[in-house]
């Protein structure tokens, strides 16, 4: 089945950088959509930034000029760069890939969103 491995999450002063990586196991037939989303305490989840099957990008208004999402397609895997931190940057980190991968139990193509697990990001000084 499909598995989203994330990483890169931390603990890192104002102004500091990270990366975020999210790497995806299993057979995808197509890939319509890496993106990442966060979600901080007592807030709602809203989409941080996403790269389409074509190379576009697109972010979020409070991350622009900060973040940079991309993709490495042979490894299927998306990253989050994150620079000039802020504390209101503090959040769950969540990547979603949106495809076709196979599911085993169905015995085809099955087109979903998939989560990662999330990794939480601290911005503190």
């Amino acid at each position: 089945q499909v598995q989203l491995e994330e990483s890169g999450g931390g603990l890192v002063q104002p102004g500091g950088s990270l990366r975020l990586s999210c790497a995806a196991s299993g057979r995808f037939a197509s890939i319509n959509a890496m993106n990442w989303y966060r979600q901080a305490s007592g807030k709602e989840r809203e989409r941080v930034a996403t790269i389409t099957s074509g190379g576009s990008t697109n972010y979020a208004d409070a991350v622009k000029g900060r973040f940079t999402i991309s993709r490495d397609n042979a490894k299927n895997t998306v990253y989050l760069q994150m620079n000039s931190l802020k504390p209101e940057d503090t959040a769950v980190y969540y990547c979603k890939i949106s495809g076709a991968a196979w599911a085993w139990i169905s015995g085809r193509y099955t087109l979903n969103d998939y989560w990662g697990q999330g990794t939480q990001v601290t911005v503190s000084s």
